[in-house]
């Protein structure tokens, strides 16, 4: 499904957890952002690139390698990689592909590419650091705190922000790696939002959006739930802790250990 669409962008959104997949074109290149997750929806993605792409040369960024955003990788096999550092580095592939090859079988799904972990032909390695194709920049941010090898992306001139998972219009932070550091990747953001003239964000999971107002909104419901997070750890206050389990979208098992990661991790960083 098609959620967001103008002259430069196009975002896909899965019918799984709303995950978001971006294709970007400008007069030099094509960008595709995190494809996938079902087969129709990768081929969806496949089709649209193949009619755009012309002569120009295809890109691939990975915001981070959580399996739903690497499991259409081959489905791109011409295209230039990009990730992070972190992602190059990452310690559990072999896990990471055996959570999509379990997804796939579970459902009886097949695909006509195989699955492979994401190998980087650009590796971001430095905060800020920049990608020049003709007229447009990729500037890249390095967003730890949901997983180690999180990347947010800024191209411009079209000033659109490829967010990966954060700063969802409904998402509340799942906290992966580090509560501290997911609190100074949202700092960042605010950073990245006077810095950057942002037309457009696009997060992970959820809408994007073209309206600064609700940008913030979404940060400082992302700052507020971990400041009332970390106050509930420290004080013990388990009803507190329910309420704020309460506050995520979706409730289901997979929301419950998600709560009980951040609570784990809170502990363990500020106990």
């Amino acid at each position: 499904m098609i959620q967001y669409q103008n002259e430069h962008v196009t975002v896909f959104q899965s019918a799984l957890f709303q995950t978001t997949s971006t294709v970007i074109q400008t007069k030099e290149m094509v960008l595709i952002v995190d494809p996938n997750w079902l087969p129709n929806e990768v081929a969806a993605i496949q089709n649209y690139v193949h009619a755009i792409k012309g002569e120009r040369e295809t890109y691939l960024l990975f915001t981070h390698g959580d399996f739903d955003h690497i499991i259409g990788y081959q489905a791109f096999p011409d295209a230039t990689t990009i990730g992070s550092l972190e992602l190059q580095n990452h310690p559990k592939k072999e896990h990471k592909l055996k959570l999509i090859r379990d997804f796939d079988n579970q459902n009886y799904i097949t695909r006509n590419y195989p699955i492979q972990f994401p190998e980087l032909d650009i590796v971001v390695q430095e905060d800020g650091q920049q990608l020049q194709l003709g007229e447009t920049t990729l500037t890249f941010y390095h967003a730890p705190g949901h997983t180690a090898d999180g990347l947010m992306t800024v191209v411009e001139p079209l000033g659109i922000w490829i967010a990966g998972d954060y700063v969802s219009d409904f998402e509340l932070p799942f906290i992966y790696q580090s509560a501290k550091a997911y609190s100074q990747t949202l700092e960042k953001c605010c950073m990245m939002l006077e810095k950057h003239s942002i037309q457009l964000l696009i997060p992970g999971h959820g809408l994007a959006t073209s309206e600064h107002k609700e940008m913030k909104r979404r940060l400082e419901m992302a700052s507020d739930y971990l400041k009332r997070l970390r106050q509930s750890v420290i004080a013990n206050d388990e009803p507190a802790l329910e309420a704020l389990y309460q506050e995520h979208a979706f409730l289901s098992s997979f929301t419950e250990e998600c709560h009980k990661e951040n609570v784990s991790i809170m502990k363990r960083e500020y106990l």
